[in-house]
């Protein structure tokens, strides 16, 4: 038995978590092997491809348009959904706020005050294609948390140079930014009981949007 690699494997990675190897953690650290895709491999058209079968197969609404009509895509997808009064970073990008909804900038509201709204229209940091996830870093246009988290929906602009393909890939960038807080998202939320009853929004919105600019 103490020839057997498998269990060699085992304990060893016990004696890393533990401490108890001789060479120091960092050592230990690189001898983990990273056999996962770590580089992108697809071409920008076809990551951002990927990413919108993703966020389809999590039954997010989905919108493509260029540059030029973000906000006629906005007003459109709001008017589809029939919201009217949108709650808003106060810092998102003004030309964004051409739809006859009322945008009601977050300055410090209340989380009924949150609740009671129709939804929320933000931007992100990062999107990932593999895994169709939007990562909010809350910088500029993005909101605090509680902003993207208890408003029933979320309207998300994405723009295609955001979209990485790999989880590792996002994780080196945002490693760059060294956010203080960071909420990913994949899809609306959803969650089951222990009957296996499906329920949504729970743990975030219940619907979700995301434009994806050209």
């Amino acid at each position: 038995m103490s020839d057997d690699p498998t269990r060699g494997l085992i304990l060893g990675r016990i004696r890393d978590a533990l401490g108890r190897r001789p060479e120091p953690a960092a050592v230990a650290h690189e001898r983990i092997a990273r056999g996962y895709t770590q580089e992108a491999t697809l071409s920008a058209d076809a990551r951002v491809a990927l990413f919108i079968e993703r966020l389809e197969h999590y039954q997010v609404g989905v919108h493509r348009c260029p540059r030029t009509a973000v906000a006629t895509t906005i007003a459109a997808t709001l008017a589809a959904r029939g919201k009217s009064r949108m709650l808003i970073p106060p810092d998102i990008d003004p030309a964004w706020l051409a739809s006859r909804s009322e945008f009601v900038p977050d300055a410090g509201l209340s989380y009924q005050q949150l609740d009671a709204s129709d939804g929320v229209l933000t931007g992100c940091s990062l999107a990932i294609a593999n895994t169709g996830t939007l990562v909010l870093r809350h910088a500029a246009g993005e909101g605090r948390r509680a902003l993207t988290l208890i408003p029933d929906y979320h309207l998300c602009v994405v723009f295609d140079e955001q979209v990485v393909q790999t989880v590792p890939e996002a994780l080196r960038q945002l490693a760059q930014w060294q956010p203080a807080l960071v909420t990913t998202i994949s899809g609306p939320s959803a969650t089951a009981d222990i009957e296996m009853t499906r329920i949504r929004g729970v743990h975030g919105p219940r619907t979700l949007d995301v434009i994806v600019v050209a």
